[in-house]
């Protein structure tokens, strides 16, 4: 299995409140990271982590809007 496909295996096996929590973790880190890109404190040491957290973000998203639509019945 790849490393999306192992992350996206573990989000799906989570509920929604652990998902909520999780895009919350992942909105401050990615926030966290921009402001150090922005105001140039230091060289930021992973800079492809801003890539992928907006990447698990919109994963993150989609599973919450699948799993109401399909509360919905669409």
């Amino acid at each position: 299995m790849s490393k999306r496909t192992e992350q996206l295996a573990r989000l799906r096996q989570m509920s929604d409140a652990e998902l909520v929590q999780e895009l919350e973790n992942a909105y401050r880190e990615l926030f966290n990271l921009s402001q150090q890109k922005a105001i140039g404190k230091g060289v930021v040491e992973r800079p492809h982590r801003i890539r992928e957290l907006k990447k698990t973000i919109a994963r993150i998203k989609t599973l919450l809007r699948e799993r109401e639509l399909l509360r919905v019945g669409y």
